[in-house]
């Protein structure tokens, strides 16, 4: 069996197939009790109307005959008998004689004289014609004659008849041609969901790069493959964060663990006093405590990424974070020779982790101090020469702007994307104490509450601003 045919054989048995044959046998014989529904209808109108005429004809006719009698009547039937063929009529006498009419015969339907109906009749009245069918009413007339009043129906029945074929020749095409569509969207959505299958046991294989196909409709397949393609984007940039922590604790931390066993090495080979040896251990102690305070960083920018403390949000005040900070590190920046400053807009709220929020803000201004006091701290005016300004405002009613300005030396444009990234530190900061992490830190925050962190140019200095949304 090639591909082509495989793929036919196995479009019957999808859903959409299935929905689709459903669909059409359902529409078929919705369609075909409301066309039998006309036919009847429509039938129903012209043999009532037949009759009414038949009526109408039946009591001119007996006025006649009790005017003028059988004479009089004889001539009227045989004048409307010459005049329209399709009038058929059978007149007799008291005594059941033929006596006018182009109807060979009495029907014997009609013959008791009571009712009307529909009874067979020969065309011509001759040997040989065709067989036709015609609705009559019998009527007594005054005399004691019996008179047959008829229509040929034969062409209201092959009307009948026509719609009928023409009904089922329209079903058994919509019938077709509904399910030949369902093959074909069948095997459309079979094909799309054939790629996604491909793409998917690529992925499982692991190339977490590969998308589902999407064809760019906007339908339930393209959606779904949007939404699958958003959650395999956000498992890669997981993955790849994986892989860079990885890497870089083997690289950015073999230093600071090998220079932690050469200082216990050389405590242990050189101490030769009880004074030196502890000495030794508190340096390797600290040494210790800042590795572990690197993992503890780790740890928390990956339950970060992983939202795994959305949870724990309530209301902040972050005019009284931010205070608090300042407060905090106002020591901090005189030792430094800067200036600190906030400027806070009144009851500005988030919905915010607050002890988050509040380490987000604390490594900004620790960075802030760490590197403007790299610069000369104090003029010759023996007055502070450096100033971080830590501001507060409200944007565009629904967010919140958190920025830390410096006068330090700034990052150069091509670089702010890269910093804030996990180890990633410039080649001028390399001397300066840190691990790389808190700029990471402070993204991972602000992606946490639904916001972003993005660094400006102070000019000079940096700006590094934190936009979050607003809280009730």
């Amino acid at each position: 069996m090639t591909v082509a045919n495989k793929r036919t054989t196995t479009a019957f048995y999808t859903t959409v197939f299935g929905v689709t044959a459903a669909a059409v046998v359902a529409f078929l014989v919705v369609a075909a009790l409301v066309v039998a529904g006309l036919v009847w209808q429509t039938n129903k109108v012209l043999s009532e109307q037949v009759l009414r005429t038949l009526s109408s004809e039946a009591q001119v006719l007996s006025a006649t005959e009790a005017t003028g009698g059988l004479d009089a009547i004889t001539r009227a039937i045989n004048v409307r008998s010459e005049l329209n063929q399709s009038n058929l009529y059978y007149l007799t006498d008291a005594t059941g004689s033929k006596l006018a009419g182009n109807l060979s015969r009495l029907p014997s339907e009609l013959a008791d004289g009571m009712t009307g109906g529909v009874f067979d009749y020969t065309s011509n009245g001759k040997k040989g014609g065709s067989e036709r069918i015609a609705a009559g009413l019998p009527v007594r007339l005054s005399g004691g004659g019996l008179l047959i009043v008829a229509r040929d129906i034969e062409d209201q029945r092959a009307l009948a008849a026509r719609i009928r074929i023409l009904a089922l020749i329209g079903f058994g095409c919509l019938g077709v041609g509904g399910l030949v569509l369902g093959l074909v969207i069948g095997k459309s959505v079979l094909s799309r969901v054939e790629g996604m299958r491909q793409a998917s046991r690529a992925i499982m294989a692991g190339d977490l790069a590969q998308r589902l196909p999407r064809s760019h409709t906007g339908d339930e397949l393209d959606r779904l493959a949007e939404s699958f393609n958003t959650m395999l984007s956000r498992i890669e940039q997981l993955m790849t964060g994986f892989r860079e922590v990885s890497d870089n604790i083997a690289h950015d931390l073999k230093t600071p663990l090998n220079r932690l066993r050469n200082r216990a090495e050389a405590t242990l080979r050189d101490a030769t006093t009880s004074q030196e040896l502890q000495d030794g251990l508190g340096q390797t102690i600290e040494a210790a405590d800042e590795i572990i305070k690197t993992f503890d960083a780790l740890l928390l920018i990956a339950r970060l990424e992983a939202g795994a403390v959305s949870s724990t949000l309530e209301p902040v005040d972050i005019g009284a974070l931010i205070r608090d900070a300042v407060e905090l590190y106002e020591p901090v920046a005189d030792d430094a020779g800067l200036a600190l400053t906030s400027k806070v807009e009144h009851d500005v709220k988030l919905n915010a982790n607050r002890r988050l929020v509040a380490q987000a803000i604390a490594n900004l201004i620790d960075n802030a101090i760490k590197y403007s006091s790299r610069r000369s701290r104090v003029d010759g005016d023996n007055r502070l020469a450096g100033h971080v300004e830590v501001n507060v405002r409200r944007c565009g009613g629904n967010r919140v702007e958190i920025s830390v300005s410096d006068d330090g030396p700034g990052i150069e444009a091509v670089d702010r994307q890269r910093v804030v990234e996990r180890f990633v530190r410039l080649e001028e900061s390399r001397t300066a104490p840190g691990t790389g992490l808190g700029l990471s830190l402070v993204s991972a925050v602000a992606r946490l509450h639904g916001g972003a962190i993005r660094l400006e140019d102070n000019k000079p200095g940096l700006r590094a601003v934190v936009d979050l949304p607003a809280g009730p």
